[in-house]
């Protein structure tokens, strides 16, 4: 079996899309996945499955979402390994110990692709903000104090662009890697 882990969008969020972690993982363990777990209340799910197949993961997850919770949300998944293998290519500036700085990695929701992403966001904001492509996700990081006048900041919850992608923080990241 290969460990998977969903990253579902926008759940949780200012009171929208509300899900419990705790029916989430029911959900998910009654549709017969296995080993499962979530970390935080931002929808990150982590399970067991005999599937090779992400892009069928995908379709049957968001099909539970949407029968169990009524939502039709963008769901990600990537295999713990293919998650594993990202973050060893990072590159050295992100998700270092510094405070100032926020580090997140950007994930293109299938079909789209993280070129087209960063195309339609523009060039970051030179000394506020780091961005470097890898495979269809993103290392993006930016000063903590001027988020707001960082470019992709701005960009990134736009209309048009923020149904395309998820974004979780390297911290998050790291300790679902490991679940």
């Amino acid at each position: 079996m290969k460990r998977y882990i969903v990253l579902l969008r926008g759940i949780n969020i200012s009171g929208k899309n509300k899900i419990s972690m705790a029916e989430l993982k029911s959900a998910f363990a009654e549709a017969g996945f296995s080993d499962v777990c979530t970390h935080l209340n931002s929808g990150n799910v982590i399970f067991s499955d005999d599937e090779n197949d992400t892009l069928v993961l995908s379709d049957k997850t968001k099909t539970l979402i949407k029968q169990k919770f009524n939502l039709d949300i963008p769901v990600f998944i990537i295999s713990q390994k293919e998650l594993s293998e990202l973050l060893d290519k990072a590159p050295k500036w992100w998700g270092t110990e510094n405070k100032e700085i926020y580090d997140n990695l950007i994930f293109a929701i299938p079909p789209n692709d993280i070129k087209k992403v960063a195309e339609k966001i523009g060039e970051p904001t030179k000394e506020l903000e780091q961005v470097e492509i890898c495979n269809n996700a993103a290392f993006w990081s930016f000063d903590r104090k001027k988020y707001n006048k960082a470019a992709w900041w701005k960009k990134t919850a736009s209309a048009g662009i923020a149904e395309m992608i998820t974004i979780r923080t390297a911290n998050t990241l790291r300790k679902i890697k490991s679940l």
